[in-house]
C-alpha cells in the first residue's frame, strides 16, 4: 500500500499539517499560561512601585507598629482590584518564618506550605520565581526587620491557577476540533495534490517502457510549466537523444578503426587463446612487429606470459615496462568481454618522460646540494652565536652576522634564480617589448659592473664598434643576461686579469654582445654541459664564489626568449668568451608570457 508515490505524498502531507496544527496548538495553550503568569508577578509589582514605591514605603512603616497584620492587611485591601484579587487569587500576611498571621482567605491558613517564594523571602529577598508547569503562582515580599536583621512579616500573595486552567482547557478544546476539522481538510487536499504529481510521472513511466522496447514514436503532453512540466519535456529530449544516439553507434563503430590506425599510442588485441586479433600501426612501429594473423601473444611480448588475472579474464589490469630497441614502453594490459573474453595491451612511449624524470630527480638534489652548505653555515654560526652570547668579542660576533648574512644572500640569489627560470618553464615571465638604444644599453651594464670589476683587481673594458642599431626586445631581460655573463668573468678571473665587454652590428639584422676574459679556462669535456642547472666546472670554488650555478642557464632562456643564441668558447688557462647574438627586427608587440 505504501508502497506507491501517490500514497507516500498523502501520508507525508498530512503529517505535515497535522505536526504544524500541532505545534500551533500547542504553543497557543502554553501563550495562555504565559500571559496569567506575567499578569499575575505585573499586578503585583505595579502596585509595590507606585508613586516611586510609596505603597512598599506605607508597607514598611506598618511593619514597625504593634499591629502590624491588621495596618499591612488594611493598606492591602485598597488595591484589592488593581491585585486581581478574586475567589482564585488571595493574600496574606506571614510571620518571619512564614507563619500564617491574617488573610483574607481564612482557608489558606490550613493549606499553606513553605514554597521556594516563601523561603525565599524568609532569608531576605523578594521571592518570584514561578514557571508555566506549576500547578500555582505565589509572590512573596519580606518587610521590616528585627533586631536580627531578619524579616520581622511577609506579605504573600497566591494564586491556584484555577482560572488559567479552566480557560486552558476550553481553549484546548477548541484546537481539538479545529485539528480534526483540519485533519479532513488535510486528507482531502493531500489526495488532490498529491494526484496532480503522481499522474504525470505515471505517465512518464509508461512511455519509459515503451521506449526501453524501442517504441520511439510517441511523444508526452506537457500540460504545465513547473518542475513536472519540464521534466516531461526533458524525457521527451532524451527520447529523441536516444534515438539519434542509437543511429549513431553504427557510424561511431566505423571510426574507431580509424581512430585505432591514427592513435600515438599503439593498441594490441588477443583473443582468450592468445592469438593476436588486432594491432595497429603504432604498436608495429613501438614493438618492431607486424601484424600476422597465426601470431601468437608471446610471439608479439616475447619473454612475457599473459598476465594470469587478465587471462583468466578477471576485473582488473597490470602495467609493466618494456625495453625495445632503445625504446622504454609502458604497456597496460587489461581484459575485455563477458562471452569472447581476451586482453588489450595499450603501448606508450614513456622514453623521453623517464629522460625529463631523471633530470627532474637531479635537479632536485642539486637544489637541495645548493642550499644544505648555506642552510649548515648559517645554523652552525647562529647556535655558535646563541651558546656563546655575551662571551665572544665583539668584531668575532661580526664576522660570524657578516657570515651569516652573506649565506642568507647567497640563498636568496639561488631562490630568485630558481623562481625565474620556473616562470621561463611554465611559459609565466613577463617580457615587454619596447625599441631602445642597444649602445646605450651596453653601457648602462659597463657602468653597472666596472666598479664591482675593479673590486676585484680586474680591468673590465667596453669596446663598441660602430654605431649600434636599435633593436626590440625586453631591455630589462636582456641587461640581466649580460650582467650574468660579466658576474661570472668577474668570479673567475684571477686578480689582476683583464675582461673586455665588446658589442657589434653582425649583419643587417642582427647585433652580437661579447664578453672576454684572460682567466682560468674551461676544461674542453665540461663547455657542452656550461648552459644546465647548477653545472659547475669547479664546484668548491664556485660555492667559494657565491655562485649559484643557475646564471648560464637563465641567460640562454631569456636569449632564447628573444630569438637569439648563445654559445661558449674557452680554452684551458687561457680564457673563456662568451657571445649573445640577438636578432633586431623583432615585433615590438611581443609582450607577454615566455
Amino acid at each position: 500500500m505504501f508502497r506507491s508515490l501517490h500514497m507516500k505524498l498523502v501520508i507525508i502531507l498530512i503529517l505535515l499539517i497535522v505536526s504544524v496544527m500541532a505545534i500551533m496548538g500547542t504553543f497557543l495553550v502554553n501563550s495562555v499560561g504565559s500571559y496569567y503568569l506575567n499578569d499575575f508577578e505585573t499586578q503585583i509589582e505595579n502596585v509595590m512601585t507606585e508613586n516611586n514605591y510609596e505603597t512598599y514605603r506605607s508597607l514598611e512603616q506598618a511593619a514597625q507598629e504593634s499591629d502590624a497584620p491588621e495596618r499591612i492587611m488594611e493598606i492591602l485591601s485598597a488595591f484589592v482590584g488593581r491585585l486581581g484579587i478574586d475567589s482564585y487569587r488571595t493574600y496574606a500576611v506571614l510571620d518571619g518564618n512564614g507563619t500564617f498571621l491574617t488573610g483574607d482567605n481564612g482557608a489558606l491558613a490550613s493549606e499553606l506550605t513553605r514554597t521556594p517564594n516563601i523561603l525565599t523571602a524568609i532569608g531576605g529577598e523578594v521571592g518570584a520565581a514561578n514557571t508555566t508547569i506549576d500547578s500555582y503562582m505565589d509572590y512573596a515580599i519580606p518587610l521590616g526587620k528585627d533586631d536580627d536583621g531578619e524579616p520581622k512579616y511577609i506579605v504573600y500573595f497566591f494564586d491556584d491557577k484555577r482560572e488559567t486552567r479552566d480557560l486552558s482547557w476550553n481553549f484546548f478544546g477548541i484546537v481539538v476540533k479545529a485539528m480534526t476539522f483540519g485533519l479532513l481538510v488535510a486528507v482531502l487536499l493531500s489526495f488532490l495534490l498529491s494526484k496532480t504529481i503522481t499522474t504525470p510521472i505515471e505517465n512518464i513511466r509508461t512511455r519509459a517502457q515503451m521506449v526501453a522496447a524501442g517504441d520511439f514514436s510517441h511523444r508526452l503532453d506537457i500540460q504545465s510549466n513547473d518542475e513536472i512540466g519540464e521534466l516531461t519535456a526533458t524525457f521527451n529530449h532524451m527520447a529523441d537523444r536516444l534515438h539519434d544516439t542509437l543511429e549513431e553507434i553504427q557510424g561511431e563503430r566505423d571510426k574507431l578503426g580509424t581512430i585505432f590506425l591514427h592513435m600515438t599510442d599503439g593498441v594490441t588485441a588477443f583473443n582468450a587463446e592468445g592469438k593476436l586479433i588486432h594491432m595497429n600501426p603504432t604498436a608495429e612501429n613501438l614493438l618492431g612487429a607486424t601484424f600476422q594473423e597465426d601470431a601468437h601473444f608471446n610471439d608479439v611480448f616475447e619473454g612475457i606470459d599473459a598476465p594470469t588475472p587478465i587471462a583468466a579474464g578477471e576485473q582488473g589490469f597490470v602495467q609493466m615496462e618494456l625495453e625495445r630497441m632503445g625504446r622504454t614502453l609502458s604497456v597496460l594490459f587489461a581484459p575485455y568481454g563477458e562471452n569472447e573474453r581476451g586482453i588489450i595491451a595499450v603501448i606508450h612511449d614513456i622514453t623521453e618522460q623517464r629522460k625529463l624524470d631523471e633530470a627532474r630527480r637531479e635537479f632536485i638534489a642539486n637544489v637541495s646540494h645548493e642550499l644544505r652548505t648555506p642552510l649548515t653555515n648559517v645554523k652552525s654560526y647562529t647556535e655558535t652565536l646563541i651558546d656563546a652570547a655575551g662571551e665572544l668579542p665583539t668584531d668575532t660576533e661580526v664576522k660570524f652576522l657578516s657570515v651569516i648574512a652573506g649565506e642568507t644572500d647567497r640563498m636568496t640569489r639561488i631562490v630568485k634564480d630558481l623562481l625565474t627560470l620556473s616562470k621561463l618553464d611554465c611559459g609565466k615571465m613577463d617580457l615587454h617589448f619596447h625599441r631602445f638604444s642597444m649602445q646605450h644599453m651596453v653601457e648602462s651594464v659597463y657602468n653597472a659592473m666596472v666598479l664591482e670589476a675593479g673590486n676585484n683587481g680586474l680591468e673590465l673594458t667596453l669596446n663598441i664598434q660602430g654605431k649600434m642599431p636599435d633593436m626590440n626586445g625586453d631591455r630589462e631581460r636582456l641587461e640581466q643576461v649580460v650582467i650574468n655573463i660579466l658576474s661570472n668573468a668577474v668570479k673567475y678571473t684571477p686578480s689582476g686579469g683583464h675582461i673586455v665587454l665588446s658589442a657589434a652590428r653582425r649583419d643587417e639584422g642582427h647585433v652580437m654582445i661579447r664578453v672576454k676574459d684572460d682567466g682560468m679556462g674551461i676544461p674542453k669535456d665540461d663547455i657542452p654541459r656550461l648552459f644546465e642547472r647548477f653545472y659547475r666546472v669547479d664546484k668548491a670554488r664556485s660555492r667559494a664564489k657565491g655562485g649559484s650555478g643557475l646564471g648560464l642557464a637563465i641567460a640562454k632562456e631569456m636569449v632564447e626568449a628573444h630569438r637569439g643564441t648563445i654559445y661558449l668558447e674557452s680554452q684551458l688557462d687561457e680564457g673563456t668568451t662568451v657571445t649573445v647574438v640577438l636578432p633586431t627586427n623583432l615585433p615590438a608587440d611581443q609582450d607577454g608570457m615566455v
